[in-house]
């Protein structure tokens, strides 16, 4: 049986400027922090045992626009659920007010035991369903080796728009890691989103954002560039990539 534990807003930290990843935040109604803070709750669900589990609410009844970042992952809305790995996981409330007015907060919650188990959706390397996407290792400077383009790359499928529009987390289980320094961009070498990246053996996590999605998406807006990464020098294997939910 589950249990939930509400934790109130304690702190307030200072008002700044807001530049939302997803979408803009319009203007709603006028709170104080006070409101805003009596309104707002996170709950996390509980395992048998009596610890926290995996699973992370949280909703505010004030009124006002709201974005929820809970644990890197920004959502828009004034309620939002994840489920979570174990650990410590820092939960931020951002409120707009009708006069422009911007309250943030924010709360670290800490996931003890997996109640409601991550499913694992594979972008590559599901040999069971695809034995061709076998472990391959890309060389330095070869910009087509690991370019998500199921028209233009050598390895790597194109990736859904949902998974893009999304803003996943994707995960790369790589394994003979040596000295790793690489560049993740797009397609046409048009923007960077992350420079001298440096991965180790074991799975190494890369957020989509917005602009990634807007550029690399084939629909939807989007323009198609695909999301290509490449090896500035070192060495590595790629296993396979996939996201989590």
């Amino acid at each position: 049986m589950k249990k939930n534990i509400i934790l109130l807003f304690v702190t307030v930290c200072a008002i700044v400027a807001c530049d939302p990843t997803h979408e803009d935040i319009s203007n709603a109604g006028n709170i104080t922090i006070d409101e805003l803070k009596a309104k707002s709750s996170i709950t996390v669900d509980k395992a048998g045992s009596g610890a926290n589990g995996n699973v992370i609410t949280c909703q505010t009844l004030a009124a006002v626009n709201a974005k929820w970042d809970i644990g890197g992952k920004e959502f828009i809305g004034n309620f939002a659920t994840k489920k979570m790995k174990l650990g410590k996981h820092k939960v931020i409330l951002t409120a707009l007010c009708a006069d422009g007015t911007i309250l943030k907060d924010s709360v670290e919650v800490e996931c003890q035991e997996i109640t409601d188990p991550l499913q694992k959706f594979w972008i590559y390397g599901d040999v069971a369903n695809f034995p061709e996407q076998v472990p391959f290792s890309p060389g330095a400077w070869d910009a087509a080796a690991m370019r998500f383009s199921s028209t233009e790359g050598a390895h790597l499928p194109t990736i859904p728009d949902d998974v893009y529009f999304g803003l996943k987390t994707l995960i790369f289980d790589i394994s003979d890691a040596n000295g790793v320094d690489m560049k993740v961009m797009n397609g046409w070498w048009s923007n960077t989103y992350y420079d001298h990246v440096n991965w180790v053996d074991g799975l190494n996590e890369l957020q989509i954002t917005e602009t990634m999605a807007k550029e690399c998406a084939k629909g939807n807006g989007g323009e198609g560039r695909d999301l290509d990464l490449m090896l500035y020098s070192g060495s590595m294997t790629l296993n396979s990539v996939y996201y989590e939910e």
